[in-house]
């Protein structure tokens, strides 16, 4: 894997982190991030998850991921959110399907990430 493309999966990653997973609830194996915690903000919340999570596209097209792999990540971004947008039941969603964390695994897998580096970057935080 280049240097470019190693550098954009590691912001991807701590991006999705920090959108999915950043504040581990205590007593749990649970975690929570950004995005679930905007999406408890009707509709402008939701809108504003849209918006970073195509940070992640972003940064798949800059790396040279495959059309398929980019559309893959869109069909996450807007499964999350359509469903995250209604109401309670969205809420649960955006805090269980962790979307940004399932792009960054496809973008993982697509530049060729060796295995087992995903199980490392989860315990890195």
């Amino acid at each position: 894997m280049t240097r470019q493309r190693t550098q954009a999966l590691r912001r991807v990653e701590r991006f999705s982190r920090l959108m999915d997973s950043a504040i581990r609830i205590p007593g749990t194996r649970f975690s929570v991030g950004l995005d679930g915690l905007l999406g408890l903000v009707p509709v402008v919340g939701d809108m504003t998850g849209l918006l970073l999570s195509g940070y992640i596209l972003v940064e798949a097209q800059r790396a040279g991921a495959s059309r398929r792999a980019r559309a893959h990540i869109v069909k996450n971004i807007l499964l999350d959110a359509v469903v995250g947008s209604v109401p309670v039941l969205g809420d649960a969603f955006d805090f269980v399907y962790k979307a940004n964390l399932r792009n960054a695994r496809i973008l993982r897998e697509e530049l060729g990430d060796p295995p087992g580096r995903e199980a490392a970057a989860e315990t890195d935080h």
